[in-house]
């Protein structure tokens, strides 16, 4: 185990603050470190308080002093991973109408550009240079971009300092220049009419909630701009999409675990917003649409892994929704989409995906299959509807992503491109497969491995173990070409998929919520468990790893089985849950209640909340090594709670292991920005797991 350096780490201050919910009283020593003006801080990380400010600025010294010997290792790994991307990397051009559409980088560029031809591949042209509009920026991040119907005007969105409050321009795509006026403090996603006289966006408000929709007359100052949804529940968010025949726009109304949608016909933008379907208690739905008809995806009538329906656009209420593909338990349906005459549709059942295309017209169905054990693939809807010709993407842990299009009426399919890596790759050189750890209730946990087949399983071998298990988010076992730097060198890459994923269908999810939160933490300690009972690896040699809710499993299982692991890697991890959820100005806290409970009203969700958040529950143990990141201008998980739970926790550990805290002072929830720039993060990441498991 490593041990910390002889350079002592920042001590935080103890300003204790008591606070009292349901009788019981608490006191948080380094509640200080919240900004009292967050909000403003997020927008603008200058106007950070000087003491919390120095004191982050000195746990990062501390970082690079603990991380300095490293610092070849680390440029090695992120030569390694720069080499292994083709730097003048394009998509494969979409389709619509006259134009081909694609999205390039070139060689030595951190940022995409969007580029336009004509569907010969003549005349091409770039619409929008990502690297040229990133200048002079410490932070830069696309929210959006996209044509308009007529293809004369094109929009984009931009985040420049990692806040996610998007500022969107409207560009004229044949003179290139954007329009006067720029829209600010949105959710990056902009929609436009039919007529491309107006369009929609979501503003966020102080508190980041996007809750209202606005329609904008294009070319005009956003001031005037007409408000045409307003959500006044905290608990939902607002989206806006549009149908991918154009002719409805959508504005979506959600929660976790419940929806609701109004729309708007395209070519009518001054119209009211029409409700489909009321919203109701743990139903969600979505919608697709083919001529009079809207196809909608949902777990209504106790379809738990979802069904779809159809309802006439005139009535789409819910008594007049019609069974088309019926619930099956166990088959989770994820997504599904409408071109002209097919209905396609990706399910998950047994922890592995397809495709299934229903023709509309002749009422039979066409199912796209795959040979590995362990793989992902990824449908696009493309910008066409009248069309016979979809676009999947098919990887896996090994195998590079490939991308095809799908001939819906022949169910030929073609490899349009395959993914490059300049510096090599054999994938006959690795195994991937899938394993199965047995929870202590009984159920089998899926976990997928990638290692090298040379390597020898006697339990010696270091291996990463990461895991997420919140949301209902299902970890993809696509290929990762950065996580090929720990294989090489001799790891065993694992995803544990535990409970509050749905990897085995909605029940999964379910089952890792609410009152069952601490079946996410005993899934991922029983993973571990059977990765060295199996020799996979050993205790020893384990590095766990998650981001965000995954950083909150990671501070769980830290006070739960801290002997299980050599070392943690908790990013932007959601780690003072009981003080968060018990904060309704937050930007994420309202609609989280229906995911952890509500502690504010319910003694029983505080008690439960209170005996797993990872910050109230740290002890006076030895804790594994423990590598912590987090961001300034992070709006989902604020930087304050790493902060803080590393100050408390190099207050109360016995070990002397080292614990140290990166904030990154110009960015957020995703971290650096910029596809180069990234990749150093990922390589002080990896150069910690590696340092850990050599000492």
């Amino acid at each position: 185990m490593i041990k910390a350096s002889s350079k002592n780490p920042p001590q935080a201050k103890i300003a204790p603050q008591t606070f009292e919910t349901h009788g019981v009283r608490r006191t948080d020593n380094y509640a200080w470190l919240r900004s009292k003006r967050w909000q403003e801080v997020m927008q603008n990380p200058k106007l950070l308080e000087a003491d919390i400010r120095s004191y982050l600025e000195a746990e990062n010294a501390y970082q690079e002093s603990v991380m300095k010997p490293t610092k070849q290792l680390q440029e090695m790994l992120y030569s390694e991973m720069r080499g292994r991307i083709e730097e003048d990397d394009k998509s494969v051009p979409l389709p619509d109408g006259p134009y081909l559409y694609n999205k390039k980088f070139v060689t030595g560029g951190q940022y995409p550009h969007f580029t336009r031809c004509l569907r010969s591949g003549d005349d091409e042209f770039t619409i929008l240079d990502g690297d040229q509009e990133a200048k002079g920026k410490s932070y830069f991040s696309f929210g959006g971009a996209k044509h308009s119907p007529s293809h004369n005007l094109f929009y984009w969105s931009i985040d420049d300092t990692g806040s996610e409050y998007y500022s969107i321009a409207i560009r004229d795509a044949k003179t290139l220049l954007d329009h006067k006026y720029r829209i600010e403090r949105t959710n990056g996603d902009f929609i436009f009419s039919a007529d491309e006289t107006y369009g929609f966006y979501v503003q966020l408000d102080k508190n980041h909630r996007p809750s209202k929709v606005f329609r904008h007359k294009i070319g005009t100052d956003p001031e005037n701009d007409v408000l045409v949804f307003e959500e006044k529940d905290a608990g939902f968010f607002v989206g806006i999409d549009k149908t991918l025949s154009g002719t409805t726009i959508l504005i979506e109304i959600v929660s976790h675990h419940c929806s609701e949608i109004w729309t708007i016909p395209a070519d009518q933008p001054l119209s009211d917003p029409k409700i489909v379907a009321e919203r109701e208690n743990e139903v969600k739905y979505s919608v697709s649409e083919h001529c009079d008809t809207f196809y909608i995806l949902t777990n209504y009538k106790n379809a738990e892994d979802f069904s779809i329906f159809t309802a006439p656009k005139k009535a789409p209420n819910k008594k007049n929704w019609t069974v088309l593909v019926a619930h099956k338990p166990g088959c989770l349906i994820q997504s599904s989409f409408v071109v002209k005459n097919y209905l396609l549709r990706k399910q998950i059942e047994d922890g592995l995906s397809s495709i299934i295309i229903l023709d509309l017209i002749k009422n039979s169905e066409q199912i796209i299959k795959f040979e590995e054990d362990v793989y992902s693939i990824d449908t696009n809807e493309g910008f066409e509807f009248d069309t016979t010709v979809i676009r999947f993407s098919y990887s896996s842990m090994k195998t590079p992503r490939q991308v095809f299009d799908y001939n819906l009426a022949t169910g030929k399919r073609f490899l349009k491109k395959e993914q490059k890596i300049p510096s090599g790759h054999n994938a006959k050189n690795y195994i991937t497969r899938r394993t199965f750890a047995q929870a202590d209730d009984g159920e089998l946990i899926p976990v997928s491995l990638l290692y090298r087949k040379d390597i020898m399983l006697d339990g010696t071998a270091p291996c990463l173990l990461y895991g997420y298990g919140s949301y209902g988010i299902t970890i993809p076992t696509s290929f990762n070409s950065n996580a090929l730097s720990l294989v090489d060198r001799g790891f065993v890459y694992a995803i544990a998929h535990v409970r509050g994923g749905r990897e085995k269908g909605y029940r999964w999810y379910k089952e890792g919520r609410r009152e069952h939160k601490t079946n996410t933490f005993k899934d991922f300690i029983a993973v571990a468990d059977h990765l060295a009972a199996e020799n996979y690896t050993s205790y020893s040699q384990l590095i766990a790893q998650g981001g965000s809710a995954g950083g909150m499993l990671m501070g769980a299982i830290a006070n739960m089985a801290p002997t299980k692991f050599a070392g943690i890697i908790a990013q932007v991890p959601f780690v003072d849950v009981l003080n968060t959820i018990l904060d309704e100005t937050l930007p994420l806290t309202p609609p989280e209640w229906l995911e952890w409970g509500n502690p504010i009203k319910d003694k029983k969700a505080y008690d439960l909340i209170s005996a797993y958040s990872p910050y109230d529950n740290v002890k006076p143990n030895k804790y594994p090594a423990i590598f912590a990141l987090g961001g300034l201008a992070d709006p989902r998980v604020t930087y304050w709670e790493p902060a803080k739970w590393v100050a408390k926790l190099r207050k109360i550990k016995t070990d002397n292991n080292i614990l140290i805290l990166k904030t990154n002072m110009e960015a957020g929830h995703a971290g650096a920005s910029g596809r180069f720039n990234y990749l150093k993060e990922i390589a002080l990441i990896q150069a910690f797991a590696l340092m850990t498991v050599a000492s």
